[in-house]
């Protein structure tokens, strides 16, 4: 009788040290609420820098025929450059709205990513289009970089080429196509603010 307490007891201290080992391994409550309340925090940081960004912008090209609109915590900038037809040559009137771009990402997000994203009208093929789209997008990248407020890490360059749910006017090519000859800007991530000084 002994040893059948003895072995019910040992199994008895053996289960219970699995268990317990088994209870080391979760997460407490008050670790898990804190992980996720720096969740949300960062996030808001985040969403108001995002914020902060697509209204200074808003502000700042006003006087610019481009859209600013916010999407998924990134500002999207349409309607900065336009091409002439089978051309990747960056015009001179844009050259502006893309100076106080790389000027305004660059004093106050000096860590952002932008994404320039190229686009062609549908004449040509498929292929010929996505490398058009990005010798244009490559073009806008390579002015940016080149006023020295953003370097060539935070700037790349990809192309839609002509696919069809990215055209702004659907079909039109030519002298009709100029819309869908572009070039737009995407902060894909703000990156954090300096410091106020």
């Amino acid at each position: 009788m002994i040893s059948k307490l003895s072995r019910l007891a040992v199994v008895s201290l053996g289960l219970m040290a699995v268990v317990l080992s088994g209870c080391s391994q979760y997460v407490k409550k008050t670790d898990y609420d804190a992980a996720i309340a720096q969740l949300r925090a960062n996030d808001q940081k985040q969403q108001q820098q995002i914020d902060n960004l697509t209204q200074e912008m808003q502000q700042k090209f006003a006087k610019y025929d481009a859209q600013i609109t916010q999407m998924a915590g990134r500002v999207r900038v349409d309607a900065i450059a336009h091409f002439a037809f089978n051309q990747s040559t960056l015009r001179d009137q844009d050259k502006p709205l893309l100076e106080d771009f790389a000027k305004t990402v660059g004093a106050h997000y000096p860590n952002a990513i932008v994404t320039v994203e190229g686009f062609a009208d549908p004449a040509g093929s498929k292929a010929y289009n996505l490398k058009l789209g990005e010798k244009r997008a490559e073009a806008v990248r390579d002015y940016l970089v080149s006023t020295g407020k953003l370097s060539a890490s935070q700037v790349r360059a990809v192309s839609y080429g002509k696919a069809k749910d990215r055209l702004v006017d659907p079909g039109k090519s030519g002298d009709q196509g100029g819309p869908n000859r572009r070039v737009t800007l995407v902060v894909d991530f703000a990156g954090e603010q300096p410091a106020a000084s």
